[in-house]
């Protein structure tokens, strides 16, 4: 916001981060580990300060009354964006004062009387920090401007990987995709299974489905990527041997607004129909009502075997399709930036892995925020510990992506 010579307020971004993608490469710096740690960044006050002397000055300024309409509306505007910011940042000072204020009184408290009284002090603080740090990310949230695809339902896609672990591979994918059907259950998302290819022993070589509900792009655009497992399999000469074998799967997450429009000509479509493969009661192998639709211009090919209806799987497709065709016209769009799906799907090997799921050591570690999770069984099962992990990745690109902007603002600062 700037003072124009007239004397009122014209509107500047709380955060310009339109272009700001963010980058996982950069996440290795430490400077910054939780919302409460970039609260403290000198930076980070005297932007906040900013903010917060604005929200007072627009508020004085919607006082006077020599306004034009044009003038009242621009400030009613600002002042409607600065006044959660700034109601975040005074509830966040209070706090703070709070905790200060325990911690002097904990180091009066030493003595063997009055340990119980420290006991409830020290619980506080603990109560204490923890509404801090809840506060302070719906600070940044605050700062940082939704993504414009952040509601969208999406299509997921899962593939075993080709060249390393073999059936490990096949059945680490299936647990994989149970995953995340189990947590759309958990975040009481709608799945829709638009294509299950099985492998012959029990795992999976690829599938795709379709999940809607509230913010489901925003909690699964990170899952996109090579994940590798490591474990000792149940059968076999490794199992005997107790050797550990290595195998990856890619996850892709694509993007699919309610409302695109891309036009696909009849003309460049090959249509072909074949009998399902996966489960879905007694009509499996009966009857051709699979479809797959090959996009001859670009190559691009979706299958659909979900329903008994041939009609209804070729709808399904088309859809995942025109989805898939938009994904490239937003990736052209970010033509500064790598694909998104190059980014998500990699060449699958075990160099570009985002996660590693180690059953010997009971042990998930997300390589971009060097986050360790115990007890796998919890993140398979699609539930609490899954959530936690994704809200800790979310939280973290959250901290990055207001971490560059005030890095950004600090540069053009000293070149000016």
């Amino acid at each position: 916001v700037g003072l124009h010579s007239h004397g009122f307020w014209r509107p500047k971004p709380l955060l310009d981060t339109a272009r700001l993608i963010l980058s996982f490469n950069s996440w290795h710096r430490k400077n910054h580990q939780d919302s409460q740690a970039l609260w403290k960044n000198e930076a980070v006050q005297k932007y906040l300060e900013s903010l917060s002397k604005e929200y007072q000055q627009v508020s004085h300024q919607l006082s006077a009354h020599s306004l034009n309409d044009f003038e009242q509306r621009t400030l009613k505007r600002r002042c409607a964006d600065l006044s959660p910011v700034a109601a975040a940042f005074q509830e966040i000072k209070e706090a703070e004062r709070e905790v200060q204020e325990l911690e002097a009184m904990c180091t009066e408290l030493d003595s063997r009387d009055e340990k119980q009284l420290l006991e409830l002090a020290l619980e506080e603080k603990e109560s204490l920090d923890k509404k801090m740090n809840m506060l302070c990310r719906k600070l940044f949230q605050l700062l940082v401007p939704k993504e414009k695809y952040d509601t969208s339902p999406v299509v997921l896609e899962v593939t075993a990987g080709r060249t390393t672990g073999g059936d490990i591979c096949q059945q680490f994918t299936k647990e994989m995709f149970d995953m995340y059907q189990s947590y759309a259950d958990y975040k009481r998302w709608t799945f829709d299974i638009v294509n299950y290819t099985p492998a012959e022993i029990g795992g999976l070589h690829h599938a795709a489905a379709h999940i809607s509900g509230e913010n489901v792009y925003r909690h699964l655009k990170y899952e996109g990527g090579t994940h590798r497992v490591q474990r000792i399999p149940e059968t076999g000469l490794s199992s005997r041997m107790q050797r550990i074998h290595t195998g990856t799967m890619s996850v892709i997450v694509l993007p699919q607004p309610e409302e695109f429009d891309v036009q696909v000509d009849p003309k460049d479509l090959r249509i072909d129909t074949f009998r399902a493969k996966g489960a879905g009661g007694q009509h499996v192998n009966k009857t051709d009502s699979a479809v797959r639709i090959v996009h001859l211009p670009t190559g691009l090919a979706v299958e659909c075997q979900q329903e008994r209806s041939q009609q209804l799987n070729k709808e399904i497709a088309l859809r995942t399709l025109r989805a898939k065709l938009y994904q490239q016209v937003l990736e052209k769009q970010l033509s500064q930036e790598q694909s998104a799906r190059k980014l998500q799907l990699g060449t699958r090997a075990q160099s570009e892995r985002i996660r590693t799921y180690n059953f010997t050591q009971d042990r998930v570690t997300d390589h971009r925020i060097s986050y360790d999770a115990r007890n796998i069984k919890e993140i398979l099962s699609g539930k609490e510990a899954l959530d936690k992990l994704i809200n800790r990745l979310l939280e973290f690109a959250e901290i990055e992506a207001v971490t560059q902007y005030l890095e950004n603002l600090q540069a053009l600062q000293g070149g000016g």
